[in-house]
């Protein structure tokens, strides 16, 4: 029987489908995204690959009859990527790794794959031939014998052969190569994403294999086809960085096995990437002698510290209209935290320029280090600069009070660690808190006046 085709209009940025052409996206508001595609769907299918693979007969069951012990981990070799993920792979689970091109997604898949040694693991990619991969394992420098290499697009034949191998694990590099014969549209489609991911689901579930994807991103750094994706797995990952710089950033923005507050640190090297065990070091730059504007704050990643620098220049604006900029922290924050200055400290800060950068090319949201804002402002304002052996983990209020932060100990201990000699805490922070056992001293305040005193006398 002939195939009944079928003409849709999707939009690339959220999957939405239209009868005909729209200029504007009425779901998401984009302009010029919608494509034209293709479906036919047959009426007498083609076997799928899935319905070889033995389920799991399910029936309803009351809460009381599931099994509720906590189910083992999949450890990866990589402490790092285990600990993003909550503690290791969830067996069955489906996580999407998306970053910038080039920035490192299949090396650092490839090394996870090489480094699991005592699984059975199967690389899938779209885009590189065998020999570029042989290639790039020889550079990582890591042999491992039980992990194989398969370059293919069509799903049905991936399914085949992972009913074959039986493998531990699954990579599949990357999604938008895919394309299954059920969709006929161009691979990288909105429905062929969604389909194809959709397949990867059934099987993830199906046979309790964990499965990972890697991910294109747009223009605008959000992850390429619909939104649907982000849905569908378990757990959506971002590879950050600059290209030009060593240093990469991996963090979750959605997890539902573990935080989605975790950051972990890559350098990259020639042989792959490396680990960054204690990131403190790392963030901090070593300075001969001291400079203004310059403060470090102690500052939380879900449950790891980490002590960033706050850079800040204030200079007398040259356009008569003074600019604000910020990098790396909300410039509305900073506007904010300019005018508690202007208005409860008594600093004229409305006709100079105010820039602000944080070090290490992170991001940061923790409200603790507001302090470490406010007097690096000030320490660059007033040309004076701030002691190397001071950090500062306070949140800073309207009225200009020294507001308190969560897990004080964990900030102090790392600052501790690095042979802070001393740090600055709200005074209503020190509540339960042990600070005998710490060698730094511990300075509670107030006011910000308090802590321009302490600095500057």
């Amino acid at each position: 029987m002939a195939n009944k085709v079928k003409t849709v209009y999707s939009c690339q940025n959220c999957g939405a489908n239209s009868p005909k052409w729209v200029g504007k996206c009425p779901t998401c508001g984009e302009w010029n995204t919608y494509v034209e595609e293709v479906i036919s769907k047959s009426t007498t299918p083609a076997k799928d690959a899935l319905t070889s693979i033995e389920e799991k007969s399910n029936r309803p069951r009351t809460l009381l009859e599931i099994d509720a012990s906590a189910e083992s981990r999949m450890q990866l070799y990589d402490g790092e990527l285990n600990r993003i993920l909550g503690g290791g792979l969830v067996p069955g689970s489906l996580v999407l790794i998306g970053g910038e091109p080039g920035i490192g997604k299949s090396t650092l898949m490839l090394q996870v794959a090489l480094l699991q040694r005592n699984l059975k693991v199967l690389y899938i990619s779209g885009e590189e031939s065998e020999r570029q991969i042989r290639m790039r394992a020889e550079r990582i420098g890591v042999a491992h014998e039980h992990c194989y290499i398969l370059t293919e697009t069509a799903t049905q034949s991936l399914f085949k052969h992972a009913k074959q191998l039986e493998p531990d694990l699954v990579i599949v590099d990357s999604i938008q190569t895919l394309h299954t014969p059920f969709i006929e549209s161009t691979a990288g489609s909105v429905s062929q994403i969604r389909e194809c991911a959709g397949e990867l689901l059934r099987y993830a579930k199906a046979s309790n294999v964990p499965v990972l994807l890697i991910g294109h991103i747009t223009k605008d750094g959000n992850l390429a086809g619909p939104k649907v994706l982000e849905h569908m797995v378990d757990t959506v990952l971002q590879f950050e960085g600059d290209r030009h710089h060593i240093y990469r950033l991996l963090r979750a923005t959605k997890n539902r096995f573990g935080s989605t507050n975790e950051l972990g640190i890559y350098e990259m090297q020639g042989d792959g990437l490396r680990e960054v065990t204690n990131p403190s070091e790392v963030l901090i730059s070593h300075r001969d002698k001291s400079l203004s504007g310059i403060a470090i704050s102690a500052t939380m990643e879900g449950m790891r510290p980490l002590l960033i620098e706050t850079q800040a220049l204030v200079s007398t604006a040259a356009y008569g209209t003074p600019q604000r900029s910020s990098t790396g922290f909300d410039l509305r924050r900073l506007n904010m935290l300019l005018a508690v200055l202007e208005k409860r400290c008594g600093f004229r800060l409305g006709a100079k320029d105010v820039f602000l950068n944080i070090a290490g090319g992170i991001r940061v949201d923790d409200p603790a280090i507001d302090l470490a804002v406010v007097c690096a402002v000030l320490s660059s304002s007033e040309d004076l600069p701030i002691g190397s052996g001071s950090c500062f983990a306070a949140e800073v209020g309207l009225s200009g009070e020294i507001r308190a932060v969560s897990r004080l100990e964990q900030r102090i201990g790392e600052a501790d660690k690095l042979g802070f000699e001393r740090i600055f805490v709200s005074a209503y922070n020190l509540k339960g808190v042990d600070t005998a056992r710490f060698k730094l001293d511990v300075i509670p305040v107030k006011k910000i006046e308090e802590v321009f005193r302490h600095l500057f006398g």
